[in-house]
């Protein structure tokens, strides 16, 4: 059994390859991918060799984790059937080639307890609900805070943000802002303000959920704090993040990292996604067969007008 799946040989060299599958297990199930994301943040640390350096890292990988497609075989062990459409959070089934996070393929093979079934009905949007799980990790603090402030200022509006401000409108609290600095990104909000930060005079915000990866906007963010105020470092930063101690001892601000979604995150958002409460419309700008793999990847990590980016792969079995 193989697979057509993208490889990337090293930083921003990829190909489109033919690879061996490792044999399913009992407990295994065989997917035939119909659509998979690019995300423009793990993903892109991957492309331009800035990930940081953790157990398993290293080239050639296949990337993703954002994958959706129909159970094609099941194992004995396996409770999934046959014909279930199901989410892949990525796979480990390519040999000798890592799997980072391994689900940029037509076909792979992953284990039954890893895998979430998803409607028909969310089609290509499906992908969307790693990230809405990550938004709805950060947003719910993970048990770090009872009870949990909602972001008042959320900075980034790129798919990650804007599921953000989705999910605090759609909760029946205050319209959050959302800070953009990049023309191409401020439009498309849904009930919600979206400003530059230079035309933004508040000092008093409570809960600042930050998705821009920038590592050195913790000082002005503190500057923007009341008192009391927590900061959620709710994007990936690849450098050091350091701040004036000043600044913040004198609004005793709280700074809390967000962590990987759980499993309850994506049982939680796919219900919402599937019962129409949470809207995913609008997120994804653009689509791409396997075969233009390369340009799609440039597109998505350098077009700032491209949310999300997917890869069609129901012709590419």
């Amino acid at each position: 059994m193989n697979t057509t799946a993208i490889v990337l040989e090293q930083p921003e060299h990829l190909m489109l390859s033919r690879l061996d599958l490792t044999p399913p297990a009992d407990d295994d199930v065989v997917v035939d991918i119909e659509f998979s994301g690019i995300s423009t943040g793990t993903e892109k640390l991957l492309w331009n060799g800035r990930m940081p350096t953790f157990p398993g890292m290293g080239y050639p990988l296949v990337p993703g984790y954002e994958s959706v497609g129909h159970i094609i075989e099941a194992g004995p062990r396996a409770k999934h059937r046959v014909g279930e459409r199901v989410f892949v959070p990525g796979a480990r089934c390519y040999g000798e080639v890592r799997g980072l996070f391994g689900g940029a393929a037509s076909r792979v093979v992953v284990s039954d307890s890893r895998i979430t079934e998803v409607s028909d009905t969310l089609g290509d949007k499906s992908v969307l609900l790693a990230l809405a799980a990550t938004a709805y990790h950060a947003v719910s603090g993970a048990g770090q805070r009872d009870p949990i402030v909602p972001p008042d200022l959320i900075v980034g509006h790129g798919v990650l943000g804007r599921l953000l401000a989705r999910m605090v409108v759609m909760a029946g609290f205050k319209p959050p802002t959302v800070w953009e600095t990049n023309p191409a990104r401020v439009a498309g909000s849904e009930g919600y303000p979206v400003v530059r930060p230079e035309d933004d005079p508040r000092r008093d915000y409570k809960a600042i959920y930050d998705v821009s990866g920038d590592s050195q906007i913790l000082d002005s963010l503190v500057m923007r704090l009341a008192p009391g105020g927590e900061i959620v470092l709710a994007g990936f930063y690849t450098e050091p993040l350091n701040f004036a101690f000043a600044p913040a001892f004198m609004r005793e601000a709280q700074i809390r990292c967000a962590a990987e979604f759980k499993r309850p995150d994506l049982l939680a958002v796919k219900e919402l996604a599937e019962t129409g409460v949470l809207s995913l419309d609008g997120l994804i700008t653009h689509h791409a067969e396997p075969m233009q793999a390369d340009a799609a990847y440039r597109t998505a990590f350098g077009d700032p007008g491209c949310l999300k980016m997917v890869l069609d792969w129901r012709h590419c079995q």
